[in-house]
């Protein structure tokens, strides 16, 4: 299984479904809590993620897939799986 980290804000209600999601399918994550990056690896990020700005910001293996939103249509549509393998 690909390694799936997601930088997070403790009170975001995308970052929590989107860790609910993951955990109802038992999937391990790395939880990076944004704000305790140095506003150089924010800045690198914002780089990484082409200058996708809210969270979660979720990056299965080595891909930026978006937020909440895509992940959840992966789910939707069969494809989380396949991703994560």
């Amino acid at each position: 299984m690909k390694k799936v980290i997601m930088y997070t804000k403790d009170y975001c209600p995308y970052c929590h479904r989107a860790k609910a999601l993951l955990d109802v399918k038992g999937v391990k994550y790395e939880e990076i809590d944004f704000f305790t990056l140095s506003e150089d690896k924010q800045r690198a990020l914002f780089d990484k993620t082409e200058g996708y700005t809210s969270v979660p910001q979720i990056f299965i293996g080595d891909e930026f897939i978006g937020g909440f939103d895509q992940l959840h249509a992966l789910e939707v549509s069969g494809k989380l799986d396949d991703k994560l393998a």
